[in-house]
């Protein structure tokens, strides 16, 4: 019986100590959050268009090739629609 209740105190006290990570990793990137919605707030505050820095960043997140491919499928739904892409630098 006490190798029970030994084995369940010490599961509850790594279950435990796993929540609290979690719960501090969960203030971390809400904190981090907040930071970048501050950033977001001073770059409109001087002008900048969110909007358009947003996917600025998301574009900067994607594989060079990933975004090649992105952009010509636009360009494809585009003309199929009859509407016109810009043109685009072939340098990409």
């Amino acid at each position: 019986m006490a190798d029970t209740v030994s084995s369940d105190s010490v599961a509850q006290d790594q279950l435990r100590a796993f929540i609290e990570r979690i719960e501090r990793m969960e203030e971390e990137k809400k904190a981090i959050a907040d930071d970048i919605k501050e950033i977001y707030a001073e770059a409109k505050g001087n002008g900048f268009d969110t909007k358009v820095l947003r996917k600025v960043v998301a574009i900067r997140k994607q594989d060079h090739a990933e975004r090649l491919e992105q952009e010509a499928l636009l360009d494809l739904y585009m003309a199929a629609l009859g509407m016109q892409a810009a043109p685009r630098d072939s340098d990409d």
